[in-house]
């Protein structure tokens, strides 16, 4: 049987798995994501692989995501989060374990998870949307990425005279600077959750307007795209009990669900794009 390992490059942590044609994770491997350093940077991610043993019979491709812009290469121009720039990532795994070699955003990653594997693989078209630090989507047509990546976070939408960026102002770091705008001073998107919970009438009002541009949001992401699916994950949703079934009453042509695999999204849909590449 033919297996795949897939890699999660996260700003905190890095995953690597050993996933086999069924996409049953096998193994798992963890390590810190080294930041602010290239050479230590790749050298860890090549120790994760190492540890799953790649020359074994049967692995035959690598792919993964991270949370930058990619070139269709597997270059990696920049990951913020962990401040490093120019990163040849695709090359460097490439020539370390004698492997084809698949690198795109996270984003496009997960929503891979979510448009083969589960509920929404039915679906002709999906669009993967992820609320948290900063706010991303990627797009799926048949179960496979379409050629351009989507920076819709970085939409400009109008505000208090203003024009923002959608992801300064509805993402999970967002919100906290929307309430600051609004005169409330909150240290989280969590924390706001809690006031809004309880009925704050500030925080209430911060919440009608983060509504508002999310509703602004995926109406143009319906627009736009016309996706049978809408999946919406991201850390903003620990607290879709605030919010999420208000959201969807305000979306009647939005056909809007949480998603449906969680933290395993990115090992998963990495091991769906390596199959998709060998095929």
């Amino acid at each position: 049987m033919r297996k795949v390992i897939g890699l999660d490059i996260g700003g905190t942590n890095t995953r690597a798995a050993l996933i086999d044609e069924e996409l049953r994770i096998e193994k798992t491997v963890i390590r810190p994501t080294v930041s602010g350093d290239l050479p230590s940077f790749l050298e860890s991610i090549a120790s994760a692989v190492a540890d799953l043993n790649p020359e074994q019979e049967g692995v035959c491709s690598l792919a993964g995501g991270v949370p930058g812009r990619v070139r269709q290469d597997g270059y990696v121009y920049a990951l913020p989060n962990v401040h490093i720039s120019s990163i040849p990532l695709s090359s460097f795994l490439s020539e370390r374990f004698h492997l084809p070699v698949s690198i795109i955003n996270d984003a496009e990653v997960a929503a891979l998870a979510e448009a083969n594997v589960g509920p929404f693989s039915k679906a002709k078209s999906l669009f993967f949307v992820t609320v948290s630090t900063g706010l991303g989507g990627a797009l799926t047509v048949d179960g496979k990425i379409r050629s351009s990546s989507y920076e819709i976070g970085h939409t400009l939408f109008p505000y208090q005279g203003k024009t923002y960026e959608l992801e300064h102002l509805a993402s999970g770091s967002g919100i906290v600077r929307l309430c600051s705008l609004n005169g409330l001073e909150v240290s989280s998107a969590a924390e706001f959750f809690s006031l809004v919970k309880g009925n704050n009438p500030l925080a209430k009002k911060v919440y009608e307007d983060w509504m508002g541009l999310l509703v602004k949001f995926f109406t143009m992401v319906q627009d736009l795209f016309s996706p049978e699916i809408v999946a919406m994950t991201g850390g903003v949703m620990k607290s879709q009990e605030v919010f999420f079934s208000d959201l969807r009453s305000r979306l009647p042509c939005v056909n809007l669900h949480p998603c449906f695999h969680g933290q395993f999204a990115g090992l998963l849909g990495a091991g769906v794009l390596a199959f998709q590449t060998l095929d």
